[in-house]
Formats: structure tokens, sequence, C-alpha cells
């Protein structure tokens, strides 16, 4: 199977390009494109999480456990969260991510299970999807599928060196067909993975409306406390030190 060097050039030269492509043919700004490149490049650390040790599963979830906080800044803003409660939320998906999630990819995956999938993949996605909201839908589409790009980049890298190719032979290795699946060997890993895929999706699917209710009901708190109701104005014309 590739290892880490390879997994990390292989997603960040393709996330150059998607980011290249979201702003030169999708109107994308340079910050978004910048963004998504980013992600698209570290995505493709992600399947390794189900390694039980090593620097994929370190190095993945520190950075996992720094960015996502200030990736979720607009979420933070859209419940009107103060500074201190920002704060203090973004400590706590630190923790969550640092030491919960890692622990439980320890404890119930296994390597090239069911978290080295496209159904894994498009989980990836989702959860990108709902972390990021965005004022823009297609922005914030468009980052959330550089986060499946890097994956994919990841399980063809795996698929490619799973071929054997040496002394002029063409020779398929045991590893090949377990990273590019949609199902695995084990019937509970696979209704695990695809009940988390339905159960995102249903939250994705939902999400855009909740959040759009969310920054209606902030305007119209703002747009009441801030202006005076019309008769007020119409009265205060008649005051008579006026």
């Amino acid at each position: 199977m590739a290892d880490f060097k390879t997994h990390i050039t292989g997603s960040t030269i393709v996330g150059i390009a998607y980011g290249y492509w979201g702003v030169t043919c999708q109107s994308m700004s340079l910050e978004s494109g910048i963004l998504a490149g980013g992600l698209c490049s570290v995505s493709g650390m992600l399947p390794d999480l189900d390694s039980d040790s090593g620097i994929p599963l370190r190095e993945t979830s520190m950075f996992a456990a720094a960015v996502v906080p200030m990736l979720m800044i607009e979420r933070f803003r859209d419940l009107e969260l103060s500074h201190e409660a920002m704060a203090l939320a973004a400590m706590l998906i630190y923790i969550a991510i640092r030491f919960v999630a890692v622990e439980f990819f320890k404890r119930y995956t296994v390597h090239r299970g069911m978290w080295h999938s496209i159904p894994a993949a498009a989980s990836a996605g989702l959860l990108a999807y709902l972390v990021m909201p965005c004022p823009s839908e297609s922005i914030r589409v468009y980052k959330s599928i550089a986060v499946v790009v890097g994956f994919l980049v990841h399980l063809i890298l795996d698929e490619i060196w799973s071929i054997d190719f040496g002394g002029g032979r063409f020779r398929l290795k045991k590893s090949f067909g377990t990273a590019l699946k949609f199902f695995g060997q084990s019937q509970i890993a696979n209704v695990s993975v695809y009940a988390k895929l339905f159960l995102l999706i249903y939250l994705a699917w939902g999400d855009h409306g909740v959040v759009d209710r969310i920054r209606q009901r902030s305007r119209l708190d703002n747009s009441y406390i801030a202006k005076p109701a019309p008769e007020m104005i119409q009265w205060d014309k008649w005051l008579p030190w006026r």
C-alpha cells in the first residue's frame, strides 16, 4: 500500500488542481479555493484514521482537533454564541476529537475495513458539510466535495499500490479491492457505515433550512431592536419642546 508521504503528496497535488479549478472555472474566491485545496490535501490522510498508531493517526487527529473548531465559527455565529461560549465550544470539540474520536477509531475499526470505502468518503464529505455552514450554498458544497476528493485520492492510491508490476509481471496483491469498495466482509460494519451515512444525509438535507431559519430570526430580532415603530416617530414630531 502507499505510504504516508505518497498519500499526502497525491492529495496535495489534486487539492491544488481542485482549488485552481474552483477559482478559475467556478467563480470561487481565492480564499475559498485555497481552503478547499487545503481540505483536499489533509483529507488524503483521513482513511488512515483506522490504523492503530503511526504518523497518519497522530497528524490527522491533531490537525482535525485544531482546525474543525475554526471551521465552525460560522456555525457558532448562527447560534449567537458569545466569545466565551465559542472558546468553550472549541475546547470541548478539541477534546472530543483528540481523545474520544481517536480512541473510538482505535477500538472499533480495523485497518482497511469499511472506513476504507466509498460510503465512508461520502460520510466524511457530509460531516464537512455540517461543520461548515456558509451564506452561499455553492461554496459550502464546493468545500465539502474537496474532502470527498481528498479521501478518494487516498483510496485510489491504495488500489494502485495493490498492483505489483515487479519483474515485468502483472500481479494483484491480496490487498487489492479492500480500499475502493462499497461493502466489506463484516456485515455489522456494513450496516454501521450505511446507517451513519443515511443519518448524515438526513441531517444535511434539513440543515440548510435550519440555518436559514436561525439567520432570519436573528435579522428580525436585530431589526426589531434597532428600528423604532412608525407611530412613535409620528408622535415624536408633536412634542411641545420640538
